[in-house]
């Protein structure tokens, strides 16, 4: 049996690990936990940020731009001043050039999968904001020639691809736009082109309270959650009398149907995926580029919410976990066994690998795989189906087939439950990774690795499909507020749990347990 501990997950550059205990600043006396309970289960019904409508659209060969090539093969690499191709696909390229190449003409849209892939990876090299100021910069320039009468028309036909472009930008990475400087922009270029064209000046301001709404549903939610985490985080003191007098209600006090616990942990998790903003997988790295002399550049980097879904896996392992160790019969630290195992079961079955891993997780925790009387009344068959599905080795060789399965099943499905897959984060965080410290960003003769940009999109463009999902389960609100507000136990108080329940086996045992009692009662 292969005994894993939960995710800690850190944003690789030396920041703090975020654990199920983690707590976010927020003002207490603003919500109540109803209320932020409330806005949690309903926003994303509302104002989640839409999917890029071109999302998952990526073919399996590189960026291929034909607009600048022959029409004929080229099965070589040519140059097109600062731009390199190779039979045909863009491969690398100034910062100068890509951005050039980003800019919309009266003939010329970039590829849409070109802006995504520019637009996502152009923060390794500079912020958002400085994207955005050369990009409205070039936009009015190339009409800029003297004669208002010629201004107007040329910003009269160039208007309507500004405005696309614009709108993919605030509403792919609408987080972008939480910088004032990044506002003040779109307002400029709003004035800008109501001196032209009054159909896109309309166009523009639509946009805009369309990105004003996603933005303060997303305060909304953080603050929600932030309020949440706090609740979940107080432990009253009355846990353990309850513990000890056998009051406090258990998960299957709320729901002891395997099947509807998965469908609502299903509900959580693409909740909350929704709101991850795809340029959080970039920024979580910071910026290595040798070019880039800012100091201060990305130095609070924004994955406040990937970071967020990071802490919904720990919490829910040490919720599994506390669930087993809580119960003082064995009988009903067995019965707790086989209902997650269940709920497990059900979860690979919906395609919510997020959860099942973090289940599996929470029962492989060193104080419930020590719980041996325990054990022995379970039946572990399905269990250990489920562990060999998750095996790491390989490289999680398994669990990559299981999401390759689950993945062709939402191409070709016909229902929104067999569209769902979660895949599976720690280890999506981790190939995205190793995916932008595997490549150089730069080449030796300072040109941007397109190749890399690519795949670094194609893997992100993929979750963002995953992400779009609604959740066809119906909600049950006491059941979701049980998972995301009832009290766990720590690390400590799960290992003293685990010990007072079945006794220590050994004299490390029985010393660590003298060690947590002195701690707990101080």
């Amino acid at each position: 049996m292969w005994r894993g501990i939960p995710l800690q997950y850190s944003t690789i550059q030396n920041t703090a690990i975020i654990s199920p205990s983690t707590t976010f600043s927020h003002n207490a006396s603003s919500f109540t936990i109803e209320h932020c309970f409330y806005i949690f289960t309903s926003l994303q019904q509302v104002n989640m940020p839409p999917t890029t409508p071109y999302a998952g659209k990526f073919s399996t060969s590189t960026y291929n731009n034909n607009i600048h090539l022959h029409k004929y093969h080229q099965p070589m690499e040519v140059s097109y001043g600062d731009m390199c191709y190779h039979d045909n696909s863009l491969v690398s390229g100034s910062l100068e050039a890509l951005i050039q190449h980003l800019v919309p003409t009266v003939d010329y849209y970039p590829d849409r999968s070109y802006v995504f892939t520019f637009l996502l990876s152009s923060r390794l090299f500079l912020h958002p904001y400085e994207l955005m100021s050369r990009l409205c910069h070039l936009c009015v320039e190339q009409h800029r020639s003297g004669d208002l009468l010629l201004d107007k028309i040329r910003i009269r036909d160039l208007a309507p691809k500004i405005v696309q472009l614009l709108t993919e930008w605030t509403e792919t990475f609408p987080y972008d736009f939480r910088d004032e400087r990044m506002m003040h922009c779109l307002k400029e270029m709003s004035h800008h082109l109501a001196r032209g064209d009054e159909y896109s000046w309309r166009a523009m301001q639509q946009m805009t309270q369309r990105l004003i709404q996603r933005l303060a549903a997303l305060g909304q939610y953080e603050e929600a959650i932030a309020t949440l985490n706090a609740s979940a985080a107080e432990r009253p003191t009355a846990l353990k009398a309850k513990q000890q007098n056998g009051h406090r209600n258990d998960v299957l006090s709320i729901c002891d149907d395997a099947f509807i616990l998965a469908q609502q942990l299903t509900h959580i998790e693409l909740d909350r995926l929704s709101f991850i903003g795809p340029e959080e997988f970039i920024q979580a790295f910071g910026v290595k580029d040798p070019l880039v002399n800012h100091k201060s550049f990305f130095r609070k980097r924004k994955t406040t919410n990937l970071e967020a879904y990071v802490a919904w896996f720990n919490r829910l392992s040490y919720l599994v976990a506390t669930e087993i160790c809580m119960p003082v019969k064995k009988k009903h630290r067995a019965r707790a066994l086989e209902f997650f195992i269940d709920v497990a079961r059900e979860c690979y079955n919906i395609g919510n690998f997020n959860s099942l891993m973090a289940i599996i997780s929470g029962m492989n925790m060193s104080p419930v795989s020590r719980l041996k009387k325990t054990w022995s009344k379970v039946n572990t068959d399905k269990f250990d189906i489920l562990e060999h599905q998750m095996d790491p080795s390989s490289n999680f060789s398994n669990y990559r087939t299981a999401l390759r399965g689950a993945t062709q099943r939402s191409i070709t499905a016909h229902s929104n439950q067999e569209k769902i897959v979660i895949p599976f984060f720690s280890l999506l965080i981790k190939d995205i990774y190793f995916l932008n410290e595997g490549c150089a960003s730069r080449l030796p003769n300072g040109h941007v690795n397109f190749e890399k940009l690519w795949d670094l999109a194609k893997q992100v463009s993929e979750f963002l499909v995953w992400r779009q999902v609604m959740c066809p389960f119906e909600r049950d609100r006491k059941i979701l507020q049980y998972l995301v507000t009832t009290p766990v136990f720590t690390e400590d108080e799960l290992h003293l749990a685990s010990y007072e329940t079945e006794g220590p086996e050994n004299h490390l045992e029985k010393d660590s347990r003298r060690s947590l009692r002195c701690v707990t009662l101080l």
